[in-house]
Parts: C-alpha cells; sequence; structure tokens
C-alpha cells in the first residue's frame, strides 16, 4: 500500500497524537468532564482568533457556521454586501438567496482579492448596506482579501464585518479584535489538523447586539441557542465529542508553539512553493496569493486529470484540482497545518517527476532546488 500524503486544502493531514487521542474510549457529553473540555477549547479559541470575544464550536463543516452568522447578523430590515470572488465566495451569495437576505454582489475577478477602496466605493453607491461578508482566504483561487483594511471600512461606517477564515485561521495572521471583525469563521480539517466535522465562530459585541435585535428563520444553526449553553459550556445538540478531544490538544500544540511561528512557518512553505514553479516554468494563478494554499496553471499540452492522479497513484501525493470556471486549468497545494519543509520538498519532487513524465520540458530538479535555497533563507 502506498503512503499517501495530503496536500489538498482541506482535508489536511492529522498529526498521529490526534489521531490516538481521538480513538480513546468515548465519554458522555452532559458530564461536568466535557464542560471543562469545552471551557479550556474556548479560551484555546480566543487565543486561535486573537479575541475576546465569545467563541462557538458547531457539529459540521465551516459551512454550518458561516450560515449560522450571516443568518444571525442579517435579520430582516438588514442589508448585506457579498464580496463574490471564488467558489466559497459564491456559496455565501447562496445563503442570503436561500434565506431572503437582502444583499447585493460586489463580483470580482477570480484570483484577485477584496480590498479596502473596492468595499468603500460599493458602500458609498449603495448607503443602505449595513454589513459585508468576504472570504479571507478564497480557497477555490487562492486569493487574498485585505480584510484589516476592510474591517477598517466597516468600523467607521458602523457596519458589521463577517469573515470566512476558513484557510486563513491558523494559517496566516488572522487579528479579530486588533482589526475590527464582528464574525470570523473556521473549520476543522484544515489549519487545525482536525477531520472533518467542527466549525468554529467567534462573534463580537457589536454582532451580538444585531443578531439580538430581530429573529432569523433558522434551528440547528442558531447563534442564540449556542451562546445560551456555553454558559456552563455546554452544547444545544450533542456535540462531536471525539473530535472535541482532537481540538483540545491541537489548539493547545499551537498554543505551546505559538501563532507567529506558525504563520511564519505557512508562509515559509508557500514561498518555496513558488520559487520552485518559478524556477520550471510554471505559474501562480491567484494575482493575489494567500499563503496557506497556492493554485499553479497547468501548463499547455498537460492533462490536469492525469496529471493529479499520477501524482496521487504513483507518487503518494494526493493534491486538489480547480472549481467551477478554473476546473481543469490549476492545481492547489495546502500548505496549512501539519506539513512541514520535507513534506514540502517531496510535494515538489513528485510535482516534477510527474510533468516530466507527462511531457512537459524542463530543467529537472531546478525547482527542487529553488526551494531549498528558499527553506535555506537563501
Amino acid at each position: 500500500m502506498k503512503k499517501q500524503r495530503l496536500f489538498t486544502p482541506g482535508p489536511t493531514m492529522v498529526p498521529e497524537d490526534v489521531l490516538l487521542e481521538m480513538a480513546r474510549p468515548m465519554q458522555h457529553h452532559r458530564t461536568g468532564w466535557y464542560r471543562e473540555m469545552h471551557e479550556e477549547v474556548h479560551g484555546l479559541l480566543q487565543y486561535l482568533f486573537q479575541t475576546k470575544a465569545m467563541c462557538l464550536t458547531f457539529t459540521g463543516s465551516g459551512s454550518s457556521a458561516a450560515e449560522a452568522a450571516i443568518v444571525g447578523c442579517c435579520p430582516t430590515g438588514h442589508k448585506a454586501l457579498v464580496i463574490d470572488n471564488g467558489k466559497f465566495a459564491e456559496r455565501w451569495v447562496e445563503v442570503c438567496k436561500t434565506f431572503a437576505i437582502d444583499h447585493t454582489v460586489l463580483s470580482l475577478e477570480w484570483g484577485r482579492g477584496a480590498d479596502a477602496n473596492t468595499v468603500s466605493s460599493a458602500m458609498d453607491a449603495d448607503p443602505k448596506i449595513d454589513t459585508v461578508i468576504v472570504v479571507h482566504s478564497e480557497t477555490s483561487t487562492t486569493a487574498l482579501s485585505d480584510v484589516a483594511g476592510i474591517a477598517g471600512v466597516t468600523r467607521d461606517r458602523g457596519a458589521l464585518l463577517i469573515v470566512d477564515g476558513i484557510t486563513a485561521v491558523g494559517a496566516i495572521p488572522v487579528k479579530m479584535d486588533e482589526w475590527g471583525i464582528d464574525a470570523y469563521i473556521t473549520g476543522s480539517q484544515k489549519a487545525l489538523m482536525l477531520p472533518p466535522g467542527l466549525a468554529f465562530v467567534a462573534v463580537s459585541d457589536r454582532a451580538w447586539e444585531r443578531i439580538d435585535s430581530g429573529t432569523t428563520p433558522t434551528l440547528y444553526n442558531d447563534l442564540k441557542a449556542y451562546r445560551k449553553s456555553m454558559k456552563t459550556f455546554d452544547a444545544p445538540y450533542t456535540p462531536a465529542v471525539s473530535l472535541m478531544r482532537g481540538a483540545l490538544l491541537v489548539l493547545r500544540i499551537i498554543k505551546e508553539r505559538g501563532l507567529e511561528d506558525v504563520w511564519a512557518e505557512t508562509s515559509l512553505m508557500a514561498r518555496a512553493t513558488r520559487a520552485a514553479a518559478a524556477a520550471i516554468g510554471i505559474a501562480v494563478f491567484a494575482k493575489d496569493p494567500v499563503d496557506s494554499v497556492t493554485a499553479l496553471l497547468v501548463p499547455d499540452g498537460v492533462a490536469e486529470p492525469a496529471l493529479r492522479k499520477m501524482m496521487r497513484e504513483k507518487h503518494g501525493f494526493h493534491i486538489a484540482g480547480g472549481q467551477g470556471e478554473i476546473k481543469g486549468k490549476i492545481v492547489r497545494f495546502s500548505h496549512m497545518g501539519y506539513v512541514d519543509a520535507f513534506d514540502t520538498l517531496g510535494a515538489i519532487s513528485a510535482f516534477e517527476l510527474t510533468l516530466m513524465e507527462l511531457g512537459y520540458k524542463f530543467d529537472v530538479g531546478a525547482g527542487v532546488a529553488a526551494a531549498q535555497r528558499t527553506l535555506a533563507g537563501k
């Protein structure tokens, strides 16, 4: 059986110690044991998000927490601006449509992130907008939005800012309180090095004022229900107990290591991968690239499905393809979580071998050498 190395942008690889922790005997969740664990997880999530705000944990994918935040923060009488620059941004547009939330869509070129000036101009054009929804790291295009700058715009205007940080939190700088974000969302299967199944959202006091100002058509993803349970660090519905055990261990590891170190290593892996690509004539897709995931354009004459299949089946590296309008045009490499310099060098080497076998002409080894120089600080 060939060893598989996950370089997809979720799920990502899970450390062995975390897998073992989640394999321990099951315990009941309506107990003091669970409440103590949940309380510690909450405090560590505050460190992760860099906030004093309440952090809620959902049993579900990141989309469940994002839906809860959008629906809760946009009751009748409020209007949202949704930045649409990729496949996951499109999902938040669909949430607004599904729940009949008044909204306008600001469409950007795929591969571009949103900036403060763009958001400011859109809000100038429609004074009814009092909520902005943006993806920090658009996983489908690997584009980075200037969340800190956008937050300055929304705070100045008294608007709420909801951020999808699903491939940002725990990978790149995220400073909720310093920047002034009102709802920040992430999921377990990305930088947090866990299986899919948990979603987290940090909710500011300003957001709670909005949430409490109206009623929303939701049940399972009701932020108010989760807040009520947090009085005793319980859960309104059955939580994913084993995943919570894993989350506690992962968050302890991140806290002990330090977020700044995590952010720096993620950036280094991304820079090494991009240097490798440049050395063998492969272009980066995103014009505003994020460090958590890198998208590379598939060169002419190479079939993307064949490239990914050979990477996975022959060399044991599972990378992701494109979605939506860029399906078949790019491949994506994750730099999040349980991945280090030698994992990254292995992926680059496998990428070179695959391209060579598929007939792409380049200086074999140039990518690996460029990545090594980057990793060595040369």
